[in-house]
């Protein structure tokens, strides 16, 4: 069994003329919570879709769970997937519904398969609840625990808290982050503050082309990179590259000081000897933030 739960080697996939994903490649570990990034046109959906199979690439190809995801039934039972606009039938009790997905999938207790799913997601009370009469809310949860029936090894999420309240999409957050090291778990959104708290590592899509792909620290430069957020006082960069360590620093705009530093260096120490250095010189501190934020990075790239 391959350490890798998703792999993708140069996919392509056209729709006409117009190329939606253009020789993307990488690899999703096994384990992890991974992210997909990118704007409304960069290639997330489409990329998502060929995961689950629901499309072919037109070149290159995947491997998900060791499998083809293009062969008839090869992901069944090994993959829970919410599609960004999934939409439940109308005329079904949500217990009903889910209890019929999953007979579908094969699952040995349906009812209580339903009723762990539901319950994970925090909507035991919706079990008698006809689907039309779902909030916008209500609705995509009853959606997301479809994908976690069964508790399969790859679930992939696509915009699973949009639309969501502040309350119930952080208990969505906390139904993921419960997942990581049990299950692998890749989720497709624009929040990129909620994908920076959730993600191990992530790939960065921007018109259908891979911009960058690697461990959340590598994204964010959180080895070696910290801002502090200056008070009062004057900061003189070159007095802090003559510090040992330090590469580079510089003032972003009138309250922000970035330093970067070696890469075999302790983070801890050197951000001590900043900090140290800017309190004999009279500077005033109001915090200290290690690495750039994603929001910050994505924007650099695309």
């Amino acid at each position: 069994m391959s350490d890798a739960a998703i792999e993708l080697f140069g996919v392509s996939k056209r729709f006409g003329p117009k190329v939606a994903v253009s020789g993307v490649s990488f690899t999703v570990p096994r384990g992890v919570v991974y992210g997909l990034i990118g704007p409304n046109g960069a290639g997330k959906t489409t990329t998502f879709s060929m995961m689950c199979g629901y499309l072919y690439p037109s070149e290159g190809s995947l491997k998900v769970m060791d499998v083809d995801p293009s062969t008839p039934g090869a992901l069944k039972g090994r993959l829970g997937a919410l599609p960004q606009d999934a939409v439940l039938p109308p005329g079904w009790e949500v217990g009903a519904l889910l209890m019929y997905w999953a007979r579908l999938s094969g699952l040995a207790s349906p009812e209580k398969e339903a009723r762990e799913a539901l319950e994970q997601v925090g909507l035991m009370e919706a079990w008698n609840v006809q689907t039309q009469a779902l909030s916008h809310g209500m609705a995509k949860r009853t959606a997301m625990a479809q994908a976690l029936m069964g508790r399969p090894p790859l679930v992939l999420l696509d915009e699973p808290t949009a639309g969501l309240d502040p309350r119930i999409a952080a208990q969505v957050r906390q139904v993921i982050k419960d997942m990581k090291g049990k299950q692998t778990v890749v989720v497709s959104s624009h929040n990129l503050q909620e994908l920076e708290e959730l993600c191990d590592a992530a790939a960065i899509l921007d018109k259908g082309v891979l911009a960058q792909a690697g461990s959340m620290s590598e994204l964010t430069g959180l080895g070696a990179e910290f801002r502090v957020q200056i008070a009062r006082g004057t900061v003189i960069p070159p007095e802090l590259t003559a510090l040992a360590d330090v590469t580079d620093a510089r003032m972003e705009g009138e309250h922000i000081l970035v330093v970067r530093f070696g890469g075999n260096a302790k983070p801890e120490e050197v951000i001590s000897r900043v900090v140290a250095h800017l309190l004999q010189t009279g500077v005033l501190i109001l915090g200290v933030s290690q690495g750039r934020r994603l929001e910050d990075r994505v924007l650099q790239l695309l």
